[in-house]
C-alpha cells in the first residue's frame, strides 16, 4: 500500500485502541513508540551497511565497551541486541512494559557525548507516560504490545522509506491535533500553512548553497521540516540546510527532536534547545561560568514561526536587550515580542515568515509604535490574511506576516486570501490553488483585484500607520442594488449588463445576441434559450475549440512521461513541471481561472503519485496484483477486520470492467433492468386492486406490497381456475415474485462470476493494456475535467444573464396590476358575506379600505 493507505490504517488502528486516553495524550506514545522503531533499524540497517549479518546482531550487548564505541560512533547512539524494536517484535506474547522502560533507560545512558543535544531526553515522555497504558502492568503490556504491532510494518531504510515515515508521523500528528482542542496549537501548524510559507521562503532562498533555518517556537517542527524539504527541492541537497529549533514544553522539544531526526536529517544539522525563547533567547552558552567567552549569537537565511498568540510574557527594560530596539511588546500581548525575535536573528539577506493574530495590523500603544518602526525601516515585504477558523483550537482570524531585515522596496504588498479555502470538518482549509494564488502574489509582487494589492508606504503613513487589510484590499463582493427605471418599466439596465464586460470582451457579438436595446437606459433578453443562444455563437464555439485544441496533445504526453516512465520518475518534480505545463497552456486563455485549472491537476496528482509510490517501490507488476478488500465489521462489540470480496491492488474493478468486460456489465445491467421492470409491473397490479380485495392476508396492512408466503398460499388454492380479475392479479404476481427471486439470485451470481473474472483479467494483463489501463485511471479523468472549466465558465454566463432578466421580468406596474386584481377578488368575495349589523358595517368599512364603495 502507498503512504496515504498505510497512514489511514494506522492512524484508524490507533484510535481504536486509544480507549480513554486523550488524544494530546495518546500521541505521546504512539509518535514515541514508531521513533524507537526508526532508530532501532537505522542502527541495524547501518551496521549491515558496515559489514555486519544478522547471525552478528547477538553480539550487540552493552558489555561490549568497543562495540558500543563504534555504534555510539556510527549512529549517535547504541541499542543492545535484546532491546532492538525487532527484538520485541519477535518475543511475541512473552514481550512486557519492563522490557520497553529497560530499553529507554539504557538508551539515555549510551548516547554518544557529541549528540546529547539531539537525544538526551527524548524518551522522557514516553518513559513517564507509560503507566498510563493501562491499570496494572498486564494491561500495560498489551497496550504496548498493540502498539507496536500496529507500526511494525511502517518502512524506514532508505531516502524513500524516510519520506514515507515522514508522511505518517505528520498525518498522526496532524489527526491528533484535529482531536486535541486548544492543545493542538501547543505542537502544531496545519500543513497548509506550513507549506505557504514555505514555498515564500524557499523561492526567496533559491540558488544558495547552505542554509540555516530556526523556528523559536518550533512545536512538532513541522514548520521547520516543510521550510526544509521546499529549499531543498529547489537547490538539490538537502543535507546543506541547517535546522535550529527551540521550544519551551519539554515533550513538544522532544517532538520536534523526533520529527527532524526522523526526516533523515543528519544529527550534525540539528540544534534543538528547549528553553523560553523571550526569557532567554537563542545564543547557547556551554557553561554558566564563562557566558562572555561562549556566546555565539545566531543569525540565520529564514526564520519561521507560529507562536502563541496574545501571550502575557515579562517585558525587559528597554534598551537592555538588543532584539527590541523598535520597543517593547505590551505585557500582555507577546505577538511583536516574539515577531521582534525572530527578526533580530535574520542575516542581511535573510526572510522569515510569521504566524501572528490579525490584532497586530492595527492595536495602537506600544504595539503601533513598533508597526511604525517596522514600515519606516523598510522590514514588512508582505502581510497575508488568512481564512478565519484556519488553526486547531482557535477560530480567531491570522495573518502570515513576511519580513526581511533589509529591503530598498518602499512598498508593503497587502493580500487578502481571507475568502480563498474548502470547508473540512469543523475547520478551513486552504487549498493549492490557494497556495499557489498567494505564493505568486508575493513573489511576483502582484496587483490582483480584489485579492493583493501593492500599497506605498506614503499611503500607510496617511493611515497612521493602521494596516488592517480591508483598509487596503476591498474583497467584498457587491451588495445587490436595484435600478428604480427597470423596475418601474422592465427590461435590464445597460450598466448591470455592462458588469459582465468580460465576457463582451472575450465574445463581442454575443451581447448584440442576448440584448436589444430599448432606449439608452435599458434592454431586454432576446426571447429563446440564452443557453443554447451563447453555446451556438461562433465565437464561443471557436472559443471551446480553441481551448480544446490547447489540450490535444495533453493525453499522449501525460501517457509519454507519466506511464511510460512510471517507475522511474521523481514525483515531486514532475509534479512542478506539469504546474508549470498547465499554467503556460492556460497563459493566454480568458475567462478560464487557471488556478481552478492547477487544483484539478493538484486532485488528480494524490491519485497518481499514490500510485508512482507504489510502482516504484514494488515494481510494474504491482498493477497485476489483486488484494482482500479488508472492511471493517462489528462483532461480539468489537471492531474487527473482515474480507468482503476483492480489490485491485492499483486498478479498481469498475475502471478494469468498463473497458475489458463490458459485456459482463451489459447482462448484468440487462438483468437489473428486468428487475426493475418487476417492480413497477407489481406496482400496477396492486393499484389495480379494489379496496375490498386489500384485505387478503396475501397483502400487507399498508395496501402496497404482496405478502410472498401468504400470496404462494392463496395462489395454490386457487389452483388452475382463477374465476375472478382478483384471483388473476394473485396469480400474475406469484409469477412475478418468484421471477425476481431468480432475477436477484442470477445477478448475485453474475457479480459474484465477474468478480473472479475481473480478479483473473488484472491478473493476466498484458504491457499494453497496463499502460491502456494505467491512463485510463490517470489521465482521462485529469483531462475530462480540465476540458469542462470553460462550459463552466459559460454555464456561469448564462446563470447571470438568465439572473439578470428574472430580476426586472416583474415591474412595478406588474405588481400594482396584481394588488389590483387581488383587491377585486377579494371584494367580491365580501359581497357574498352575510352576518348582522355589525358584520356587515365591518365588512363595509374593509370595502372602503380595499378602495370600494
Amino acid at each position: 500500500m502507498n503512504k496515504q493507505q498505510l497512514a489511514s490504517k494506522i492512524w484508524e488502528s490507533a484510535n481504536r485502541m486509544r480507549s480513554k486516553i486523550e488524544a494530546n495524550e495518546y500521541k505521546d506514545y504512539i509518535l514515541g513508540f514508531i521513533f524507537y522503531k526508526f532508530l532501532s533499524e537505522t542502527l541495524v540497517n547501518r551496521l549491515y551497511a558496515d559489514d555486519w549479518t544478522e547471525e552478528d546482531l547477538p553480539s550487540l550487548i552493552e558489555e561490549d565497551t568497543d562495540t558500543v564505541q563504534d555504534v555510539r560512533g556510527l549512529c549517535g547512539y547504541f541499542i543492545a541486541y535484546d532491546n532492538l524494536f525487532s527484538t520485541w517484535i519477535a518475543k511475541g506474547a512473552d514481550f512486557q512494559i519492563a522490557d520497553v522502560r529497560t530499553a529507554l533507560s539504557a538508551f539515555e545512558r549510551n548516547i554518544n557525548p557529541a549528540h546529547k543535544r539531539v537525544f538526551a531526553g527524548i524518551f522522557d515522555t514516553l518513559q513517564t507516560g507509560l503507566s498510563k497504558l493501562g491499570t496494572d502492568e498486564r494491561s500495560r503490556s498489551k497496550a504496548a504490545r498493540d502498539l507496536i504491532y500496529l507500526i511494525k510494518d511502517i518502512p524506514m531504510s532508505n531516502r524513500q522509506d524516510y519520506d514515507t515515515l515522514g508522511f505518517i508521523y505528520e498525518y498522526l500528528i496532524s489527526n491528533f491535533a484535529s482531536n486535541a482542542g486548544k492543545k493542538a496549537g501547543e505542537f502544531y501548524t496545519p500543513g497548509e500553512v506550513s507549506q505557504l510559507m514555505s514555498e515564500i521562503v524557499a523561492w526567496h532562498l533559491r540558488d544558495r548553497k547552505e542554509i540555516t533555518i530556526y523556528d523559536p517556537t518550533s512545536g512538532s517542527g513541522s514548520l521547520l521540516i516543510h521550510i526544509g524539504q521546499a529549499v531543498s527541492r529547489r537547490n538539490g541537497n538537502p543535507n546543506d540546510i541547517k535546522y535550529y529549533a527551540q521550544e519551551l514544553k519539554e515533550n513538544t522539544y522532544n517532538l520536534t527532536r523526533m520529527n527532524l531526526v526522523m526526516r533523515g536529517i543528519l544529527p550534525d544539522n540539528i540544534v534543538a534547545r528547549n528553553g523560553d525563547t523571550l526569557k532567554d533567547d537563542w545564543p547557547w552558552f556551554d557553561t554558566d561560568e564563562n557566558k562572555d567567552e561562549t556566546y555565539d549569537p545566531l543569525f540565520v537565511d529564514s526564520v519561521v514561526s507560529n507562536p502563541p498568540y496574545s501571550q502575557n510574557w515579562e517585558p525587559p527594560e528597554q534598551g537592555s536587550d538588543l532584539r527590541f530596539e523598535y520597543g517593547i511588546a505590551p505585557k500582555s500581548k507577546a505577538d511583536y515580542a516574539f515577531l521582534l525575535h525572530d527578526l533580530y536573528h535574520l542575516r542581511d539577506d535573510g526572510i522569515m515568515t510569521i504566524v501572528l493574530p490579525h490584532g497586530v495590523l492595527f492595536r495602537g500603544g506600544e504595539e503601533g509604535a513598533i508597526r511604525r518602526n517596522l514600515v519606516e525601516h523598510h522590514h514588512i515585504q508582505a502581510i497575508i490574511g488568512l481564512p478565519a477558523n484556519i488553526f486547531f483550537g482557535t477560530g480567531i482570524p491570522t495573518i502570515v506576516m513576511v519580513l526581511r531585515k533589509h529591503r530598498d522596496d518602499d512598498h508593503v504588498l497587502i493580500v487578502d486570501a481571507s475568502k480563498h479555502f474548502i470547508k473540512d470538518g469543523k475547520n478551513n482549509k486552504l487549498r493549492a490553488c490557494d497556495i499557489r494564488r498567494i505564493v505568486d502574489a508575493v513573489t511576483g509582487t502582484k496587483d490582483v483585484d480584489k485579492f493583493s494589492r501593492l500599497v506605498s508606504i506614503d499611503e500607510i503613513r496617511a493611515n497612521d500607520y493602521n494596516l488592517n487589510i480591508p483598509r487596503y484590499v476591498d474583497s467584498s463582493e457587491p451588495t445587490e442594488n436595484w435600478d428604480i427605471y427597470a423596475t418601474m418599466f422592465g427590461g435590464v439596465p445597460v450598466h448591470e449588463i455592462e458588469t459582465l464586460q468580460r465576457f463582451w470582451d472575450v465574445f463581442p457579438s454575443l451581447k448584440t445576441q442576448l440584448f436589444t436595446m430599448q432606449n439608452g437606459h435599458n434592454a431586454r433578453v432576446i426571447d429563446g434559450s440564452v443557453k443554447d443562444i451563447i453555446f451556438n455563437n461562433v465565437e464561443v464555439q471557436r472559443y471551446l475549440a480553441d481551448y480544446r485544441q490547447s489540450f490535444a496533445d495533453y493525453r499522449k504526453l501525460l501517457s509519454t512521461e507519466l506511464v511510460g516512465e512510471c517507475e522511474h520518475i521523481n514525483a515531486d518534480t514532475k509534479a512542478e513541471e506539469l504546474a508549470d505545463d498547465l499554467f503556460r497552456r492556460l497563459h493566454n486563455v480568458p475567462l478560464v481561472d487557471a488556478y481552478a485549472a492547477y487544483q484539478v491537476l493538484d486532485d488528480s496528482w494524490k491519485i497518481i503519485s499514490g500510485d508512482l509510490e507504489i510502482l516504484q517501490s514494488e515494481g510494474v507488476e504491482a498493477v497485476r496484483k489483486v488484494d482482500a478488500n479488508i472492511v471493517i465489521k462489528k462483532k461480539a462489540g468489537k471492531d474487527v477486520e473482515v474480507q468482503d470480496g476483492l480489490k485491485g491492488h492499483i486498478l479498481p474493478f469498475d475502471l478494469v470492467q468498463n473497458h475489458l468486460l463490458s459485456a459482463d456489465l451489459a447482462d448484468i445491467a440487462a438483468q437489473e433492468q428486468r428487475l426493475g421492470e418487476i417492480g413497477q409491473e407489481l406496482t400496477e397490479l396492486l393499484e389495480g386492486i379494489g379496496e375490498d380485495d386489500k384485505s387478503s392476508d396475501a397483502i400487507n396492512e399498508d395496501g402496497d406490497a404482496f405478502v410472498a408466503a401468504e400470496l404462494k398460499k392463496a395462489v395454490k388454492t386457487i389452483g388452475k381456475h382463477a374465476e375472478t380479475d382478483f384471483d388473476r392479479t394473485l396469480v400474475t404476481a406469484n409469477r412475478l415474485i418468484d421471477e425476481e427471486k431468480k432475477v436477484k439470485k442470477t445477478i448475485k451470481e453474475l457479480r459474484s462470476s465477474l468478480e473472479d473474472k475481473t480478479a483473473a483479467v488484472i491478473e493476466s494483463l498484458s504491457d499494453d493494456e497496463t499502460s491502456d489501463l494505467l491512463a485510463a485511471k490517470w489521465i482521462d479523468p485529469l483531462q475530462r475535467k480540465l476540458e469542462e472549466l470553460p462550459a463552466a465558465v459559460l454555464d456561469e454566463l448564462v446563470a447571470k444573464v438568465t439572473a439578470l432578466d428574472e430580476k426586472y421580468a416583474t415591474t412595478y406596474a406588474d405588481v400594482c396590476g396584481q394588488i389590483k386584481s387581488a383587491e377585486t377578488e377579494l371584494g367580491a368575495m365580501l359581497d357574498q358575506l352575510v352576518g348582522d349589523e355589525f358584520d356587515m358595517t365591518g365588512i363595509a368599512e374593509l370595502k372602503t379600505l380595499l378602495g370600494g364603495e
